[in-house]
């Protein structure tokens, strides 16, 4: 662990140094601690978040699926320089948002990695009811050109910044497309220097929402259901993923064989 947090340290001054060689600023640090003070803070009840199964908020034995899956995302995404990740389902009931979200916290207890996630299923926006925070804010706004960046994002904690939709977006593919979508990515990217930035897609076979996405993230990962999702859709949705993007693996979830024993015990 202490290797990947120098890595991310490493990563983070390079990214730095970079900035400042391109628009003759000096590197970013205090300015972007403050940008995160300035971000609505939340607290979610702990009771509300394990009713909807996001369990790594305080780490232990049901988070450490969770937490391999953080370490071994980390790596890749470090070793590529990569920091903008789509999470990506075939169809709808996946468990794509919880695991989103879970992974989410799990980078979060690390307190030196920023982490920001951002609900782009705006079909059916869930995240925020999950967590159950949110309900004055509308990211769409800002994507729209309509809002002010720092009016829509809050804060847990921190290092963790949640861009959520409280109600569904009518033209999302167009929203998702448009010219401001990259340009409000950028600056929320520019303004909050974070370490890892999750985007939870809309389900990629549904409509051409994700699609129209790709191109402003680094990879993707491809989340299929145990038992529910086929060989054939995750064949289809590696092969279009492949084309707009990166696919950094394929995860199964909701699997329903009995865990490993963490504790070494049988």
């Amino acid at each position: 662990m202490e290797r990947i947090q120098s890595a991310i340290a490493k990563a983070r001054a390079e990214r730095a140094r970079r900035a400042s060689d391109v628009d003759g600023a000096p590197a970013v640090s205090a300015t972007n601690a403050d940008a995160w003070t300035t971000l609505t803070e939340v607290v979610p009840d702990p009771d509300h978040l394990r009713r909807n199964r996001i369990v790594t908020p305080d780490g232990g034995e049901a988070a450490i699926p969770f937490d391999l899956l953080r370490t071994r995302l980390l790596r890749a995404m470090i070793g590529h320089g990569w920091r903008r990740v789509a999470i990506v389902s075939p169809d709808a009931g996946s468990g794509k948002t919880t695991l989103c979200a879970n992974l989410a916290y799990s980078l979060a207890r690390q307190t030196d990695t920023r982490t920001v996630i951002a609900e782009m299923d705006m079909r059916r926006p869930a995240l925020g009811a999950m967590l159950g925070v949110g309900s004055n804010v509308q990211f769409a706004e800002v994507l729209k050109g309509d809002g002010a960046l720092t009016d829509h994002l809050l804060r847990h904690g921190t290092n963790l910044c949640l861009a959520l939709n409280h109600a569904p977006v009518s033209n999302p593919s167009e929203l998702l497309q448009g010219p401001n979508a990259p340009r409000v990515l950028d600056r929320m990217e520019k303004l909050l220097e974070p370490d890892i930035m999750l985007f939870d897609m809309p389900p990629l076979l549904r409509s051409d929402d994700t699609l129209a996405f790709l191109d402003k993230v680094d990879c993707a990962l491809l989340i299929a259901e145990a038992e529910v999702t086929t060989r054939q859709q995750i064949d289809l949705c590696e092969q279009e993923l492949a084309r707009h993007s990166t696919v950094l693996g394929i995860v199964l979830n909701k699997l329903r064989h009995p865990a490993p024993a963490h504790g070494y015990g049988s």
